[in-house]
């Protein structure tokens, strides 16, 4: 399993967290490749080492022509450029996550809706590079868990479109609800909307470093210039270790939220469960049931993890019919995952493993993977399926046979 410890003693920023994942191996090709398939013309990307108080990081610079006019967006206006955006399933779909708390941070900060939402400083191009760079980032290092610190936001106050406020911004505030913060004597804004969105979108858990085999590590600079830390960010990648990583199961708790519904469309239903995903709900599904007066109806169930379940009960409420959800909340045991990525005549293909007691008790290729491959070369999905299993096991005899 790739973890990724993002350690934010000196805050986090959208630029400061796309410059770790080049420092710490990222391709800049990848980076110039994402920002192509955006198709936002204006922005370009440039890439500098530099010092932040002695320290050697890289920077990433988001060039915005001044001569391209820039218009104020809403949460439609950007699902829609990265969903024209030819880039990976799994990296259009965490951009929009991470939008998405952007939004509902920023409507309850002027009290309005998420649709109505104007994106002004999180919402400028930049922040678009930033938040698709570091998910493209993600995707390409294969890095299966994210893991965070308790975030330094900083102290004093910060000059923005609405003034002079206290740090942590507004919106920002609203985005570290349920998540630990450091303290910290340095003058200014440390932590920015981006930077925090994307930490509490993308991260599994706050706290210490988990055990891990470090093997890179990255850091990335910001624009200000500390007074009593370096500007930077530091991004540790490694490998699961310890007895955790093959023969304990992993334990968490969600919350379940659930309700039924027997006036609801097939349309309506599926688009709510969009917007559910779209809230930060990793899993959901509907159940046919049978409610009172003899009427066939839906049971939607949707799990979430305890930071989400404001967010995500809010959108279950807005987009079905109900008029309340039930909330619970369950512990669970789960088994500890990892991606490899096999060769096959149909190209790479990443499978999931899940490990426990006793080793590999499950494997199944990435369907993604596997449809691409398919539509790619004309064979069936069963057939690259099932080349990408055995092409697994190989590599699982090879590994028992090596000394």
């Amino acid at each position: 399993m790739n973890i990724a410890y993002l350690d934010c003693f000196s805050g986090v920023a959208g630029d400061m967290l796309l410059a770790a994942w080049i420092d710490a191996g990222l391709p800049t090709e990848v980076l110039h490749d994402t920002v192509r398939r955006l198709n936002v013309p204006e922005a370009t990307v440039t890439v500098e080492r530099v010092k932040k108080g002695g320290i050697a990081a890289s920077y990433v610079n988001v060039v915005v022509d001044a001569s391209v006019p820039q218009k104020h967006r809403h949460l439609h206006h950007i699902v829609k450029i990265i969903d024209a955006a030819t880039i990976p399933p799994r990296v259009a779909e965490r951009a929009k996550r991470v939008f998405a708390r952007l939004a509902e941070a920023e409507a309850l900060v002027h009290n309005t809706t998420v649709e109505k939402v104007h994106f002004h400083e999180v919402g400028a191009v930049d922040a678009i590079v930033d938040i698709v760079g570091t998910c493209a980032a993600i995707e390409h290092l294969h890095i299966d868990r994210i893991v965070c610190s308790p975030i330094a936001v900083g102290s004093g106050t910060v000059t923005c479109e609405h003034g002079v406020m206290p740090v942590p911004a507004p919106a920002t505030a609203h985005l570290l609800r349920g998540v630990p913060i450091a303290a910290c004597d340095e003058i200014g804004e440390l932590a920015t909307p981006t930077g925090v969105a994307l930490a509490v979108t993308l991260a599994e858990r706050f706290g210490p470093p988990p055990a891990m085999t470090l093997r890179a590590v990255g850091v990335g600079a910001g624009t200000r210039e500390g007074k009593t830390r370096p500007n930077v960010l530091r991004v540790l990648l490694g490998e699961a270790a310890g007895p955790a990583a093959a023969d304990e199961l992993e334990t968490d708790s969600v919350v379940v939220l659930e309700c039924q519904v027997d006036d609801a469309t097939g349309q309506a239903l599926a688009f709510a469960m969009e917007q559910v995903f779209a809230a930060g709900a990793p899993d959901a599904y509907l159940t046919p049931i049978m409610m009172k007066k003899g009427r066939p109806g839906q049971l939607l169930t949707v799990l979430c993890p305890p930071e989400r379940c404001g967010p995500v009960e809010s959108a279950v409420l807005r987009h079905t019919s109900t008029l309340g959800v039930r909330r619970s909340e369950a512990a669970r045991s789960k088994l500890v995952r990892e991606h490899q990525t096999v060769e096959t005549p149909y190209g790479a293909i990443r499978v999931k493993i899940g490990r426990g007691p006793g080793g590999i008790v499950h494997c199944g290729p990435e369907y993604d993977d596997c449809a691409a491959a398919a539509r790619r070369s004309g064979a069936t999905l069963a057939d690259v399926q099932q080349a990408a299993l055995e092409a697994q096991r190989r590599r699982k005899e090879e590994q028992t046979r090596s000394p």
